[in-house]
């Protein structure tokens, strides 16, 4: 999908964004204020110290609500960004009459719902927390939707664990597999499905909004902090000069720049506005050629970075449980929207590499990076 293309679609548009301050929507609200959309974000204050927000709007944009923030660029780059993050509301998905008041206010026409407590380990230290954000926080959204009418096209975004796992090697779940996700961060995506479907079913049956979730696998790219997630340990260990530990080198996942999925979330959106017959659910995942396992995936790793870095596993894997083999079939979207994927996972893992090291240089430097990636993908 090229810039061009969507920039018809967004420019303008009112765009709800929960989960904003995550790496996820980091990456998006740089997309969306690029596309000319008028960005609202709704959150809790970033996860992360360091977190990607601030480094793209500045120390301090998400200790609190702000009103027009914009991307740290340089001057010329600056200027060539049409929209913006126009309101960064941080507050919590869990607080319905809170939530409520800011959407009443934003009138959005197009919502894509992120926020999520999205760690599997901290999903069995935390799994009531997991759970009322990851499912109430759905609930609240769609009731929003149902209270204030107005809202094209919605979107929830999931994760590929909401399969039920049967550890099948060389099999990718298809969208009609049986959610039944094994922990309580899978599970709670799995039931966040389902509150999803039913709304659709009971209350949008009209199709308005056209509403649709996205199931996508592990992303890696520029700016993810998060604790427990290979690509950052790894950025860590080699920014300190140690050698990388690898838990779990065995284990297969369908991991892919964070640029893929945000791509397809934005075409779904797009798409399912102008034609609601394509809402439904999907899968976004790699082709099998970059399904590797975690191991590859740090030798990969090793390999862009350079500076003899090496990884090394302890011995059995270590922790809570966690699936050993896990893949997508990603037909469908590929039938309903003529998506590819675009970067190879060792484009990904370049990409990534890059991004990291100019933020070692600054701020600014990591935002144009992520700009001139944005460009570089879409073409």
């Amino acid at each position: 999908m090229k810039l061009e293309t969507l920039q018809k679609f967004y420019q303008g548009k009112r765009v709800l964004v929960t989960g904003h301050t995550g790496f996820k929507g980091s990456w998006l609200c740089g997309i969306l204020s690029l596309l000319g959309a008028e960005v609202y974000g709704y959150a809790q204050k970033p996860p992360t110290a360091p977190a990607l927000f601030e480094v793209l709007y500045g120390s301090g944009a998400g200790e609190k609500t702000a009103e027009n923030l914009q991307l740290h660029l340089p001057e010329a780059e600056g200027a060539a960004i049409r929209g913006g993050l126009r309101v960064s509301h941080i507050g919590d998905i869990r607080n319905f009459p809170e939530l409520l008041e800011f959407y009443k206010a934003v009138q959005p026409d197009c919502v894509l719902h992120l926020a999520a407590q999205p760690i599997v380990r901290d999903s069995y230290r935390i799994p009531r927390e997991t759970y009322e954000t990851n499912v109430m926080g759905t609930v609240n959204l769609m009731e929003c939707m149902r209270l204030v009418p107005g809202c094209s096209s919605f979107l929830n975004v999931t994760t590929d664990k909401v399969y039920l796992n049967e550890e099948r090697p060389g099999y990718g779940y298809q969208e009609e597999d049986k959610l039944d996700g094994y922990d309580p961060y899978s599970n709670s995506k799995s039931c966040s499905e389902l509150v999803t479907h039913s709304y659709m079913h009971s209350f949008f049956s009209e199709g308005v909004p056209a509403i649709s979730t996205a199931r996508a696998g592990n992303v890696i790219g520029g700016g993810d902090f998060a604790n427990d997630r290979i690509i950052p340990d790894c950025l860590r260990a080699a920014f300190q000069g140690k050698d990388i530990l690898v838990r779990n080198p065995n284990s297969t996942r369908p991991y892919q720049h964070v640029l893929e999925p945000l791509a397809v979330y934005l075409t779904i959106v797009m798409k399912q506005a102008e034609d609601g017959s394509l809402a439904g659910w999907y899968n976004v995942g790699p082709d099998d050629c970059d399904c590797v396992t975690t191991g590859e995936l740090a030798e990969l790793f090793v390999e862009a970075f350079g500076e003899g870095l090496r990884w090394y596993c302890p011995g059995a894997p270590t922790g809570p449980h966690e699936a050993d083999f896990l893949k997508l079939n990603n037909e469908k979207i590929k039938r309903a929207f003529g998506w590819q994927p675009v970067w190879h996972i060792g484009e990904a893992v370049e990409a990534t590499v890059r991004w990291s090291r100019a933020f070692q240089e600054s701020s600014e430097a990591a935002n144009a990076e992520m700009l001139r990636q944005i460009r570089e993908y879409f073409g």
